[in-house]
């Protein structure tokens, strides 16, 4: 296996993030107790090492409640990784010209991405609040990342369509690299589709372990979206050393499987050249 790995779609929690509610459904899934206490970087650098993960990419998250990781907790992670964390920021889209203003503030400061979660605002990434923040992104030359597929969460998954709704967006901002988080299961196919049809849009496998990847999906990464699918894990909901562990079963050339674990990252999110 490559020695250099990026994690693409993670997040360091906040007690806000771990104790919300919509978070009850993944936690019978999946078990583990309600963190009391605020969990330390160290914790997730530590869980970073045993799968053998060289970078995370940790994102902060907003919604209509207000954030849950905030832009400034992020940052704080950051500060404290040593280099093993880069930044994803957040946004309200409530007020769209400050997120805007904000983000740009972000990505001076080293952020390398934009997230926003699509189910957890209840508004498809064609909501008319998200377009200033797509500008925004072409502008600063930094990848837009969502969610695609079923809602684990307790929230409505209508949202997470790839058609129309990724691919209505990648029509009005060709220009935009559009970072597909969760695979898009139960919609996969169409998922691939939308990704073959616009250059810039590419898939990313957080919240799969990869004996769970859709067979569709293996395929795809075999063979023409070689270049188009990115490893994530959604950290702290699944373990990096858990979502790898079965990754040799796939069947993965040494060029794939090295621009899956960290090329396709780097080139798009612009990481320079890893280990």
């Amino acid at each position: 296996m490559t020695t250099d790995i990026v994690d693409v779609w993670m997040q360091h929690p906040t007690l806000r993030h771990t104790q919300h509610e919509m978070f009850d459904s993944l936690r019978r899934w999946m078990g583990g107790e309600i963190p009391s206490e605020e969990l330390p970087v160290e914790l997730t650098l530590t869980m970073l090492d045993e799968g053998g993960v060289t970078l995370g990419l940790t994102a902060a998250w907003y919604g209509p409640a207000g954030d849950l990781i905030s832009n400034d907790d992020v940052a704080r992670f950051v500060e404290a990784s040593g280099g093993r964390l880069r930044g994803v920021a957040g946004a309200d889209i409530r007020k769209p010209m400050e997120a805007v203003r904000e983000l740009r503030d972000r990505v001076a400061e080293g952020f390398v991405g934009l997230r926003l979660v699509p189910w957890l605002w209840e508004a498809p990434p064609t909501d008319r609040r998200y377009y200033p923040l797509y500008a925004a992104c072409v502008d600063l030359g930094i990848p837009f990342c969502t969610q695609v597929g079923h809602t684990g969460p307790l929230r409505p998954s209508e949202t997470g369509r790839p058609i129309p709704y990724i691919d209505q967006v990648a029509i009005d901002f060709p220009e935009l690299t559009i970072v597909c988080g969760h695979i898009g299961y139960p919609w996969t196919t169409e998922m691939i589709a939308v990704a073959d049809k616009h250059p810039n849009v590419v898939i990313d496998t957080s919240a799969y372990s990869a004996n769970r990847y859709p067979a569709e999906l293996v395929e795809y990464l075999k063979g023409r979206g070689r270049e188009k699918v990115l490893f994530g894990t959604n950290y702290p909901m699944i373990m990096p050393a858990r979502a790898l562990r079965d990754l040799e079963t796939l069947g993965l050339d040494d060029e794939t499987t090295a621009a899956f674990l960290s090329g396709n990252a780097r080139r798009i999110f612009d990481l320079g050249e890893g280990s």
